[in-house]
């Protein structure tokens, strides 16, 4: 099977630290707290965060407000300020980021197509490269999903050790909680 044969897979996943639980964001705190929240991760020096740069925070807010936007002019309807994130697939590289890793995986199919948005790639870098790659600054819907991995492949097959460039995953970024809640209101 070729990168353009792949189908989409069937389920999202979420990567988290156990000893936090699942789907903890920094953008759902206040900027001061998150201020905290991240200098203590800096500080602690193991996790993956702590290789942020100082600014991380405000250009983070400032990408997730972009994505926001842009999934509003295609339709979409966020339930949320700040999304829950999750990639489409798997990904081993990005549960090594944890030192007591775990994984939620859901299906694809319990999402509403206004409620979920995709970048290819981390919505960081998707946002911020100005790289020239036909892919960066765009939003997906859940519709478009299966072009984008027809177009582009899966980014944890074709790059799976990050040699050419930042795109390891397709992220989802799912804008309300509805969906998420039997997984957020318990510890995986």
């Amino acid at each position: 099977m070729t990168q353009n044969e792949i189908s989409p897979p069937l389920f999202l996943s979420h990567y988290y630290e156990a000893t936090h639980g699942p789907f903890r964001n920094l953008s759902n705190l206040s900027l001061t707290e998150a201020e905290i929240v991240l200098n203590s991760i800096h500080q602690s020096g193991t996790a993956f965060a702590s290789r942020r740069p100082g600014d991380y925070l405000l250009n983070r807010r400032d990408v997730e407000k972009q994505v926001w936007q842009l999934f509003i002019d295609k339709g979409g309807k966020p339930q949320r300020q700040w999304p829950h994130y999750l990639i489409v697939g798997e990904c081993p590289w990005l549960r090594s980021w944890y030192q007591d890793g775990r994984e939620v995986r859901i299906p694809l199919a319990i999402f509403k197509a206004d409620i979920i948005s995709f970048t290819y790639g981390d919505s960081y870098p998707a946002m911020r490269y100005g790289d020239g790659k036909p892919y960066r600054g765009c939003v997906y819907t859940l519709a478009e999903l299966p072009f984008l991995i027809e177009t582009y492949g899966l980014p944890q097959v074709w790059n799976s050790d990050g040699q050419h460039g930042p795109e390891r995953y397709i992220e989802a970024q799912v804008w309300a909680d509805e969906p998420l809640l039997a997984y957020l209101s318990c510890e995986l």
